[in-house]
């Protein structure tokens, strides 16, 4: 990431996808609404400009989650049993309780079945910048705690994609992919510590997986996995390509996507209020909030995985309703779920009701929270971040939190 304060970019980024959203939203319903269509469905070589966005860039976005993913895992807020325990737990309700909501609001329809998944997910740069808005009233926690909701969000959705939205396999293609992965990680063992190798095996991975049937996305996820992450080292490969990556993901392919995806023409009432987009608005909005805050009251009360000491249930709802902001990976899911042009549309509408509807009551509840106002919570904050170091530097712990 470019140099300057993290939650200015965090921020920035947030409102950056709010902006492209909101304009091709404009767009779809203006006069310019053919010529917006026409473009992103022209061919450039042998996919259309959607197809290249949302196959090739978003493989791009999916390398920097997984970079993120494993780093947290193994180096980061994940690192230990005990700190991927809560988040888990949340995460794991957090998408079982939308999709149950969304199977109900649809009535179990055979033909609505595939968007079961489309309320799953948590847009992490759009709930962050909500957060980025509020600014210093909101617990440093809160953000922990979100952010390592999300990444296990990402992981699951990345599961889902691969598990539930492939389709025909091509086997010879799936070999050959399966063969590149090992060469990469072969690479890993034997010390390879220049980006390059992993670059070039990242292309011709993509290609392999385009072929095979998977959902092309998938080869980001697969080659990050490969890339040296050099635990302890604050300039290994994995973290220099992650910081490398971060600013042109962020400001440019996720935006990208946003307005290339975001802009559908609405349509009269009934089909606003069909089975379909209700149940996505429902999961979202719903479904999001009752699982995340619920799994983690269950799992704090049962002693299974306590919340942070210093948060006060309100900030934990507030969370929830920000989980409940699914808009990139809902969008993308949706994308994958139907064939029907007007079912994608349906999910879209879908998507950006439950996502406005969670940003704006969680940008509510967080600000009419408040700050935590002890000092004293301020240093647990530390604690349960740092360890028990952070009594000896509780001022640069804080500042650290402050990000």
């Amino acid at each position: 990431m470019a140099a300057g304060n993290p939650s200015n970019h965090e921020r920035n980024a947030g409102l950056l996808l709010m902006a492209a959203a909101g304009l091709a939203l404009v767009i779809a319903n203006s006069p310019m609404a053919d010529a917006y269509h026409g473009a992103l469905h022209a061919y450039v070589g042998p996919l259309t400009i959607h197809y290249w966005i949302a196959d090739a860039l978003m493989a791009v976005f999916f390398l920097l989650v997984g970079l993120e993913v494993k780093r947290e895992w193994y180096d980061g807020q994940l690192a230990t049993p005990a700190a991927r325990r809560l988040p888990m737990i949340a995460a794991a309700a957090g998408m079982a309780m939308p999709a149950l909501v969304y199977k109900i609001a649809t009535g179990f329809d055979a033909a609505l079945s595939s968007g079961w998944a489309i309320p799953a997910a948590t847009d992490i740069a759009f709930a962050l910048g909500v957060l980025a808005l509020i600014g210093s009233r909101v617990p440093a926690s809160i953000k922990l705690l979100l952010v390592t909701i999300a990444i296990i969000d990402d992981i699951g959705a990345v599961v889902i994609i691969a598990l539930f939205y492939t389709s025909d396999l091509n086997v010879q293609a799936l070999a050959v992919s399966a063969l590149i992965v090992g060469i990469m990680a072969a690479m890993t063992m034997f010390g390879v510590r220049k980006l390059w190798p992993f670059l070039a095996g990242f292309v011709l991975l993509w290609i392999a997986v385009f072929q095979s049937g998977v959902h092309a996305t998938i080869a980001g996820v697969l080659a990050a996995l490969t890339i040296p992450l050099g635990k302890g080292e604050p300039y290994s490969p994995l973290k220099l390509l992650e910081h490398r990556i971060h600013p042109y993901v962020m400001f440019g392919i996720v935006p990208l996507f946003g307005f290339a995806s975001a802009g559908v023409t609405f349509p009269g009432t009934d089909a606003i209020l069909a089975p379909l987009p209700i149940g996505i608005a429902l999961g979202l909005f719903l479904g999001k909030q009752a699982g995340v805050l619920g799994a983690v009251w269950i799992a704090d009360r049962t002693g299974v995985a306590p919340k942070p000491a210093s948060l006060r249930w309100v900030h934990i709802y507030g969370a929830s309703l920000l989980c409940g902001i699914g808009f990139t990976m809902s969008l993308f899911i949706g994308a994958l779920a139907f064939d029907d042009p007007l079912l994608v549309d349906e999910a879209k509408i879908g998507t950006l009701a439950g996502s406005l509807a969670s940003g704006l009551l969680g940008f509510a509840v967080l600000k009419w929270a408040g700050p935590i106002p002890s000092t004293r919570y301020e240093l647990d904050e530390a604690e349960e971040v740092f360890g028990e170091d952070a009594d000896k530097d509780p001022t640069v712990c804080k500042d650290e939190l402050s990000r």
